[in-house]
């Protein structure tokens, strides 16, 4: 019990942003753009400065076991199974809405509150695990949400639509900032004083700033809609996956620091993404943005339970 309060303690204080991003919008008054501009600012130059920042140490920081991909990834696709099976056996939703109920169960929101909560619980040395299962998650997960709603659709999938998730994964300014600075890092260079340092001071602003865009941006969806779904996706979420990930880390014998990673990561809530990938393919729309509200609420709590059940200490 002490330790779930500890990291309870320590969660507390970026979920506090959360909410307070989320009341900014939802009663003062302020415009949509002001949510818009700053989640841009966040994704495309805080969080890439930070995770160049850090990935250009990366020869100083500790290897990582690649293992843990198998690991996640998984996961994924046992959760994306069951989630298929229960959506339909539970809920009667035809393929392709199967496959978004599915993906609402695997794709964690990562970026805004991955990065920021690995950080302040288990430290600048969790950053590379962190940094490789982002790597490939939106690939991987995009890709697979895409075969699957194609081939209910058409029953087929298309070179050209990979193509596309590829560039468009490529040209993903998180993504490019861990690969570019990667590559920094292993040269064996230094970054010179007069770029390193106004990088470091961006980036110490980009975790809070993410927490407070998160609770801007859920500011925009609501809860009513189709809330059974909305709690089914939540529980697959943040029960199902975390275990799932769990066990299969266990299985493969992974250390522990690749194991508090990926069992963190599959305990988060439900990413935004998903509520986009709805919205292109127009399904179940409604419901997933009720899990988005739902899930990050609880993850508050199931979070820093499924790192205090790790035995997880912070830096």
């Amino acid at each position: 019990m002490s330790g779930f309060l500890h990291q309870l303690n320590l969660a507390a204080p970026f979920f506090a942003l959360v909410f307070i991003g989320y009341g900014l919008m939802r009663f003062s008054g302020w415009p949509k753009a002001m949510s818009e501009n700053l989640s841009r600012f966040v994704f495309s130059v805080a969080m890439p400065a930070m995770l160049f920042h850090m990935m250009s140490d990366l020869s100083r920081l500790p290897p990582v076991d690649a293992r843990l991909l198998i690991a996640f990834f998984g996961s994924c696709v046992i959760v994306f199974a069951i989630g298929r099976v229960v959506s339909w056996k539970l809920f009667g939703l035809d393929g392709q809405a199967q496959s978004i109920f599915a993906m609402g169960g695997v794709f964690s929101n990562n970026v805004f509150l991955g990065i920021p909560l690995a950080k302040v619980a288990l430290g600048d040395a969790a950053m590379p695990s962190v940094a490789l299962v982002l790597v490939f998650n939106s690939l991987i997960l995009w890709t697979l949400v895409t075969i699957n709603i194609e081939w209910a659709r058409h029953g087929s999938f298309s070179v050209k639509g990979f193509a596309k998730t590829l560039r468009g994964v490529l040209t993903n300014p998180i993504v490019a900032s861990i690969l570019s600075g990667s590559l920094f890092g292993v040269s064996g260079l230094a970054v010179p004083d007069l770029i390193d340092r106004p990088l470091a001071m961006i980036g110490q602003a980009a975790a809070p700033m993410a927490m407070i865009v998160l609770g801007m941006g859920l500011a925009e969806y609501g809860v009513r809609e189709g809330w059974r779904i909305s709690t089914a996706i939540s529980a697959l979420k943040l029960v199902v996956q975390p275990a799932i990930v769990w066990l299969l880390a266990r299985a493969l014998g992974l250390p522990t620091m690749e194991t508090q990673v990926v069992v963190m990561l599959a305990s988060l809530a439900v990413g935004a993404n998903v509520y986009l990938m709805a919205r292109q393919f127009k399904l179940i729309e409604g419901p997933v943005a009720g899990s988005l509200i739902l899930s990050t609420a609880l993850s508050s709590v199931t979070t820093p339970l499924a790192l205090a059940l790790m035995g997880a200490t912070p830096p």
